[in-house]
């Protein structure tokens, strides 16, 4: 136990665990989402849904880690007691490393329009025009930058790696978000956006279509289901109350993608008054990488100079809510590399982000084939059966006199305490329904 890696501080494992739940999806998915789906009626179905089923999954993964004190492989053959749950943890650490093999294509491509961003304010215009024709040679290496700035961070190990870049880029990110908010907001246009946010359209709450995003939304944006969430917990110290630090989690997480809505549907209006294009044919509103990468720079291009520094910003964040959730997904394999196989972590870390880097190239020279199948596989499929597979460990595997006295080591009032009155019934029951019920409807 000794050589095991532990967070020095609870403001420390907060930053962490919410920087793996901040990635890209959050701050480009959340805010189309919302503005699509009857504004603030999304937003209170959200954070509904966020409590109701994220909080007691995400639960589960913290209370499995600290109590196995061990990685994904092993703390879920420890529970199960035979192969089923240790081969369970191996599809997790494939299935992570197949999310970050796109996901660092996606973090190369945040890198190549910083890089441009600075580039241009310099004026060196033949290098931006080299940055933004898209190439399997630009790919690949800025792909490799951003495989190698997550595994110099993981090397450093979870004190020294992990939390201390964490307690740097979450709050960078945060005024990074709140400094454009404030910029954006004093744009023509921007109070169509922030009524397109935050007004609500109730009639919209029963809506099944809005109930299955923001189901999928709350599921999906705290990082569950692939073993990132459990790692981290297994470095948590024992003396840490885990469903209030599980909370602060949970909170962290969604005041971030709340803030991320505050900029970007703002930022698009303001990109429509100034005449670029931002609903599709159907007349939604576009999202996704095509937000991302077309109409927001479209806007940049047309605020002139202030536009490279708003653009230098804004990919900046970016590529830090791309590294905070990168940093947690290579952490899952490499602790079973040390763990299981003994390696020493700075081997552990070349090797996986080497194989890692391998899987990305591969993505990026048969990008049409590949690109899309690896992401729908890994995240509609693989990542909510694994969440399913997480619950049935929880509720019906591993013994309750051992969750409790788990939560014991943080509260010695544990077994007094609603929490644990509804807990293991509602992991155990309710949510596997509901995650079988979302995973039907998206795929079916």
């Amino acid at each position: 136990m000794a050589i095991r890696g532990e967070f020095s501080s609870r403001i420390g494992f907060v930053l962490a665990a919410a920087g793996s739940a901040v990635g890209l999806g959050n701050i480009w998915g959340f805010p189309t989402k919302v503005a699509s789906n009857g504004g603030a009626a999304f937003v209170l179905v959200y954070l509904l849904l966020a409590f109701v089923l994220a909080y007691p999954v995400l639960m589960a993964e913290l209370i499995i880690g600290r109590s196995s004190r061990s990685n994904m492989v092993d703390a879920l053959g420890k529970i199960s007691g035979n192969f089923i749950g240790r081969a369970t943890g191996i599809w997790g650490c494939i299935t992570v490393s197949l999310i970050l093999a796109f996901y660092a294509i996606v973090g190369g491509w945040m890198l190549v329009y910083f890089a441009d961003s600075a580039v241009n304010i310099v004026g060196l215009s033949s290098a931006s025009d080299w940055l933004l024709t898209s190439s399997v040679t630009r790919n690949i290496l800025f792909c490799f930058l951003f495989m190698s700035l997550t595994a110099f961070i993981v090397v450093g190990g979870v004190k020294a790696g992990i939390e201390k870049w964490s307690v740097r880029l979450m709050p960078t990110l945060v005024i990074l978000i709140l400094a454009l908010i404030v910029y954006v907001s004093l744009q023509p246009g921007a109070s169509e956006g922030w009524a397109a946010y935050l007004v609500p359209d109730f009639s919209r709450v029963l809506d099944p279509e809005l109930l299955i995003n923001a189901m999928g939304q709350a599921f999906f944006s705290m990082s569950l289901g692939v073993g990132t969430m459990l790692v981290y917990g297994s470095y948590l110290s024992k003396k840490e109350n885990l469903p209030t630090i599980g909370a602060s989690v949970a909170l962290v997480d969604i005041g971030v993608a709340v803030i991320a809505g505050m900029l970007i549907i703002p930022a698009m209006y303001v990109a429509l008054n100034n005449g670029v294009e931002i609903f599709t044919p159907e007349g939604a509103l576009i999202q996704g990488d095509s937000l991302i990468f077309k109409v927001l720079p479209a806007l940049f291009e047309t605020i002139g100079t202030v536009g490279l520094f708003v653009a230098f910003t804004f990919f900046a964040l970016m590529a830090i809510a791309a590294v905070t959730s990168s940093i947690s997904m290579l952490e899952v394999p490499v602790a079973y590399m040390v763990e299981s196989k003994g390696l020493k972590r700075k081997k552990a870390v070349l090797l996986m982000a080497t194989i890692i880097f391998i899987l990305s190239c591969v993505i990026i020279l048969n990008f049409e084939l590949l690109f899309g199948f690896v992401i729908a596989l890994t995240t509609e499929y693989s990542q909510p059966l694994l969440g399913l597979a997480l619950c049935i460990f929880a509720g019906w595997v591993w013994r309750r006199d051992a969750i409790l006295e788990e939560l014991k080591q943080g509260d010695q009032f544990a077994e007094h305490s609603i929490f644990w009155k509804i807990w293991p019934w509602y992991v155990r029951f309710v949510c596997p329904v509901i995650i079988a019920l979302m995973f039907y409807r998206s795929v079916f």
